[in-house]
This record gives structure tokens, C-alpha cells and sequence, in this order.
């Protein structure tokens, strides 16, 4: 019996898709989540031989995207998101416009993306502790601004317990934060890689280290923060694909096969790579684990910054 009760779940997911698929990203194009995007929608077109339609619905830092997301309540309709609206957001808004453990369902990791901790190439600092002392050195003088995310909670954390005397700065527009921190109005960020590469690479601005567990294969020679000696920033910037409440598990394992197929492909890690991106696949279960443990981690790093619910 409980054979032949799976067996439509089977069939449906063996049929999937049997129309354009889309592809909800909720930030800007260019951003790490949409780079990425892009490159698995264009494979899994093929595998699907459908249509994947990559639709940005950028604001509120990724919650109006994930919103429209799971208000779709389409089975053709996947987010492609980093994970915060999971692991972060739970723990600093009182109240969300969807459940984040039911409307939200994790189908598969597919790249990491790296944070950085980034200063204009004209400040005196080459490593993340001799930031720290130059700004105990010039307290009130430093200005900051983030990606956003968990990056406004970890690094006002780090600050805290540093005791750095800095003064955030926000900005709607993550482009014009950076171009201001190349022009030393701002002087330090906390965003990913993909934001801030093409002015690195310019020497404009200059990686004091990273937010993740391991360094960027593309920047060997820059530490982590914990290597630093700053573990109050570490963080992983885990994106992936998420499925809608209901979406089964036959379904979900289905759509996780394809894309831990397309992550296989030399060339997708290559293209990911390019972008200071690192190809990370995942079952649901090893992505609902991930997911968990970011959001415990998160949960006590809000605490110790101070940052209300």
C-alpha cells in the first residue's frame, strides 16, 4: 500500500515541468543570487526543455521578491535566493509576510558566495586587525555600509566588541555604496564579492578578508575573518533553490538531481568561478541541515550585537 500511495507523487515528479518554469530572484540583476541564477536557469532549460524565465522582483532586501514567491503558490514557480530569508530575517523582523519554515521549502544549495570585508585602496590597512587599529585610532571618523542581510547585524557585532567608534551608513542603492567606498567616503563594506570584484581588480578597492569558513579559490592569499581573528564575522553565503509549501518530496528530490547534475558541469563551476562564486550543490536534506545551522548561528550573533527582534 505504501508503495502504490507514492506512486502518483513519482509519476507528477517524473512529469515536472509541463510548462515554463520561473525563476523568482528578489534582488537586482548583477547581484551574487541573480549571476547565479542565470547560469543554472540556462542548463536546467535544457535538461527541462522548458523555458526557465529568471524574474527579478528586487526591495526590502529581498523580502518583497520572497514574498511574491510564496504567495505564487506555484509548483512552476522557484526562488532562487541566498538564504537569509530563512536564517536572518526570522531573527530581526517581529513579523514576516510569509512562514519561513512552511512557505519556503529548500530544494538544493547551489554555489557559495564569499563576503568580503572591503576598504579603499587608499587607506592605509592591508589586513582586518590593522583596520581595527586604525579606526581606534580615528574613533567617529569611519564610515560603514553593508550588502545588507546579516552583514548590518554581524559587523555592528564586531564593531561592538572591538570597540570601534564607527557611524553606518545605509544606501538603497548597493552600486552607489560601493562606488563611494573606491572614492574614501566610505570606509569600509561588508558585502559579497560579486558587488565589489570589478573595482578590486581595478585596484580600487582592497579585500581585508572574507565572511566564510574557507578562503576564496580566487584570492588564496586573503585570510578569513576568522583567521583574522575576528570569528564574530564569519558567515556563509549560501544560495540555492527553494520550492513552494506543499511541493513534494518526490518533486523537490526530482528538481535536486537536476541541478546537482548541472553542478557536475566543469564549466558551470568554471562560469561561477569567474564571478567569485564556488559551484556547491546539495540534497534537500543536506540544504533544510545548512539552512538550520545558519539560522542558530544567526540567532546568537543577533543577540550579541545587541540588535532588538
Amino acid at each position: 500500500m505504501g508503495a502504490m500511495a507514492l506512486w502518483p507523487a513519482q509519476v507528477i515528479a517524473q512529469a515536472w515541468p509541463q510548462r515554463p518554469v520561473r525563476m523568482i530572484v528578489p534582488v537586482a540583476p548583477g547581484s551574487s543570487p541573480d549571476v547565479a541564477a542565470r547560469i543554472f536557469a540556462e542548463r536546467l532549460k535544457a535538461r527541462w526543455a522548458q523555458p526557465v524565465i529568471v524574474e527579478n522582483r528586487p526591495g526590502a532586501d529581498g523580502l518583497i521578491g520572497t514574498a511574491a514567491f510564496a504567495a505564487a503558490q506555484d509548483d512552476h514557480t522557484l526562488l532562487f535566493s541566498f538564504a537569509a530569508p530563512l536564517t536572518v530575517y526570522p531573527a530581526i523582523h517581529e513579523k514576516l509576510s510569509y512562514h519561513p519554515m512552511v512557505d519556503v521549502i529548500p530544494i538544493s544549495m547551489t554555489a557559495e558566495t564569499f563576503g568580503t570585508i572591503t576598504v579603499p585602496a587608499s587607506l592605509p590597512v592591508r589586513t582586518l586587525p590593522e583596520f581595527v587599529e586604525w579606526a581606534r585610532t580615528h574613533p567617529g571618523q569611519l564610515n560603514w555600509t553593508s550588502g545588507g542581510g546579516a552583514f548590518p547585524v554581524l559587523f555592528a557585532g564586531f564593531a561592538r566588541s572591538a570597540k570601534l567608534e564607527l557611524t553606518e551608513v545605509p544606501y538603497r542603492d548597493q552600486n552607489l555604496a560601493v562606488q563611494d567606498t573606491a572614492a574614501g567616503r566610505i570606509q569600509v563594506i561588508v558585502t559579497p564579492i560579486t558587488a565589489v570584484l570589478p573595482l578590486v581588480q581595478a585596484g580600487k578597492l582592497r579585500v581585508l578578508a572574507v565572511t566564510n569558513r574557507t578562503r576564496s579559490p580566487m584570492w588564496l592569499d586573503i585570510p578569513t575573518a576568522t583567521e583574522s581573528g575576528y570569528p564574530e564575522l564569519a558567515f556563509e553565503g549560501l544560495l540555492g533553490v527553494f520550492g513552494p509549501r506543499g511541493m513534494s518530496d518526490e518533486l523537490r528530490a526530482r528538481i535536486s538531481a537536476d541541478i546537482r547534475a548541472v553542478a557536475a558541469d566543469a564549466s558551470v563551476a568554471e562560469r561561477l568561478a569567474t564571478n567569485g562564486q564556488l559551484v556547491r550543490a546539495s540534497t534537500p536534506e543536506e540544504f533544510a541541515a545548512a539552512i538550520q545551522e545558519q539560522r542558530t548561528a544567526f540567532a546568537a550573533a543577533v543577540g550579541h550585537a545587541g540588535r532588538p527582534k
